[in-house]
This record gives structure tokens, sequence and C-alpha cells, in this order.
């Protein structure tokens, strides 16, 4: 047993890798993982093109893509293999876990995120080709990606809601979930089992970008610089932990029962960009602080080895109910709008995977070239 295998035990945590590359599924690497405790993999444009860029067992694939498709048609393609790969790895975890966890995730195309009726022909289409119950389709909680969730769900999609930076959107999103199930419910489905979703909550950003503004503030107001220094780093978790404090209240509502009856399972909030980005906060600042049941956090490699190596498994995302909140009220008092907070990083974070997407794009069109001679 690994410490992973505790922190989905004992912890109620399911770990999933934050991280997909055609490598880790040739040299079995995936398949380690998986017999060390890792529960299910996620994975965005930033990632894919990380990969194909830095992997050269993509370039024979593409190369006889090319003689058919055009460069984005190629890119998924490609995107489609690994998924399908990667699936049937975690196709036993999914089948012995129930359709708890095993599940893959791959992202409709970010330039979708404030397309509703996109993101909907998307999804569907994703979820048509690669035809695997343990998939997880992609969706960022825009306003209009929000919009197309309860749609999606309504017609029996499993989604992973990406891009959750903020408690109101966070609500927002478990309502398009619940309210999807009940016109599904309502259109004559008796068993909503088959549906499964997750809220990706994103963590470490929210410090940086906290951090950021308070330094400023600092800056500016010398009589109140080390009062406002002294609260860096500590949105992030605060936030996070007001977070399952809404999933708990959500999903032990009457309505939720109602849907429980008819086979309904909860909407896991996923405690997404973990990885440490200050270096001088703990390596394990986004794991250690976040575990409970009925949640999952998805690592990158670095994060994952970590805990494999020093993490400490005890319930700490619920152990002081009140300190989320107080934490909150702290940093609303010393004038950060945690609401603006995050609509700055909904926007970075879609403009961060567009840019990704199109550089990939640039760079497979540049290969493209080469191969052609």
């Amino acid at each position: 047993m690994t410490r992973l295998h505790d922190l989905y035990e004992i912890g109620g945590q399911s770990p999933w890798l934050d991280n997909l590359r055609r490598d880790y599924l040739r040299s079995g690497r995936l398949g380690d993982l998986v017999s060390r405790g890792v529960r299910g993999v996620t994975s965005n444009p930033t990632i894919f093109a990380k990969a194909i860029e830095t992997d050269d067992d993509y370039d024979e694939q593409f190369g006889d893509l090319l003689a058919s498709h055009d460069i984005e048609a190629a890119y998924w393609e490609m995107v489609v293999s690994d998924i399908t790969a990667a699936l049937e790895v975690l196709a036993p975890v999914h089948e012995a876990s129930g359709g708890i966890d095993g599940y893959v995730s791959v992202e409709v195309a970010p330039a979708l995120a404030h397309d509703a009726p996109g993101t909907l022909s998307a999804a569907r289409s994703l979820h048509e080709r690669i035809a695997a119950p343990n998939l997880h389709v992609k969706v960022p909680a825009t306003l209009e990606g929000v919009e197309a969730i309860r749609t999606l769900v309504a017609e029996g999609h499993s989604i992973n809601v990406t891009l959750i930076f903020g408690l109101a959107r966070y609500g927002e999103v478990v309502e398009a979930y619940i309210g999807g199930l009940e016109d599904r419910l309502a259109s004559g489905v008796d068993d909503l089992s088959p549906v499964r979703s997750v809220a990706s909550f994103f963590v470490s950003r929210v410090d940086t970008e906290v951090d950021r503004r308070l330094d400023r503030l600092a800056d500016r107001d010398d009589s109140r610089a080390e009062q406002l220094l002294a609260l860096r780093g500590t949105a992030a978790v605060a936030q996070a932990r007001a977070a399952y404090g809404i999933f708990t209240e959500k999903f032990s509502s009457q309505r939720w029962v109602n849907l429980a009856a008819h086979g309904a399972t909860v909407q896991r909030p996923l405690w997404a960009s973990t990885s440490t980005k200050n270096p001088a906060y703990p390596d394990l600042a986004y794991v250690e602080t976040l575990i409970g049941p009925d949640t999952v956090n998805t690592m990158p490699d670095e994060t994952l080895d970590a805990f494999l190596d020093h993490g400490k498994v005890l319930r700490t995302v619920d152990s002081d109910p009140g300190a989320g909140p107080a934490a909150l009220d702290r940093l609303a008092e010393a004038g950060i709008d945690m609401e603006d907070v995050a609509a700055t990083l909904e926007d970075q974070g879609v403009a961060g995977f567009t840019k990704s997407f199109d550089e990939l794009l640039e760079v497979l069109a540049t290969k493209a070239k080469q191969m052609a001679g």
C-alpha cells in the first residue's frame, strides 16, 4: 500500500494525475501510477501542447494523418488516440469502483469557452467519438459553459466542469448539475446513476493572484503592510474549504435526497492547480490541507511524487468549518474582492488555454512543412 491508497481508503479522497503523455502510455508509467493508487487522469490544452511539442512519439501518427487531415483535425485525432488508450488503462479502476473513479478527462476546444451552442456540439461530439463510460468531457465554468452544462447533464453526459475560481460561480455549477439531473428525471429517465460529474475548483492560482494584490496594497500603505503581508497564502485553501461547505450543504438537501433516490451521485469537488507556485510555501500546501470524503485532488507529477514520498493523510478539509469563512472575511476587510479575483483568473485561464492551443497548431504547422520537405 502507498500513501495514495491511504489517501483514498482513509481520507476518502481520490488522487488523480494531472498529466497525460503518449510516452506514459507506451512506457507503462501510467499503468504503474495506477497500481500505486492513481484513480483518474485529467488533461487540458496546455498539457497536450507540452506533450506533443516535446515528445516525438507523435510524429509518425501525425505524418500519416497529414495525408487526409488538416492540422487541427490531425491534432484531435492524436488527442483521441491518447485519451482512448488512457481510458483502457483506467477501465479496471472504473469497474472496481462502481463508476466512482477511473475517469480520463478531455477538454473541448478553448475557443468555445464563451460559445454555449459550440460547447454543446463539441461535448456531444467527443462523447460520441469516444464512447466510453469512464470519459469526462471538460467544459469551462464560464457563464456560457454553465448554460451548456445543465443541458449536457440532462442529456446524460458525464462532465468535468473546469476553471472554477470563485464561490459564486461554484454555486452556479452545482445548480447546473442538480438542475440537469432534475430535467433528466422529468424527461422520463428513472435511473440517474450513469451520469457522473466533478467540479474542478482551482486552488494555487488563487493564492498567486491574491498575494499579488496584497503586495500591491502593502506597497501603498506602510501602516498596514505587516498586517496585509501576514494574509499571504491564506486565500486559496480558505476558499476551497468554503466551497466544500457549499458542497456538503447542497448535496444533503431534500432536493438532492429526491434525486439520490433515483441513483444520482454527488458532483465531487476536484481540487485542481494543486502544485505550489510559491517556493516559500510547502510543496503539499494544496494537498494535505484539503483531504476529505467525496473529493478528488488532481496532481501534476512533481506534486504526486512529493505526496508519495512524504504526504500525510488526515481529514483536513472540514476539520475547522469556521476557519475558511473567517479567513475570507479577513481578506475582504483588507480590501481583497474575491469575486473580482475569480473573474480575473477565469479570463487568464481561458486566455492561457487558448494561447497554448494556438501555439501548438503553429508548431504542428511548422512540423508539417518540415515533413513535406
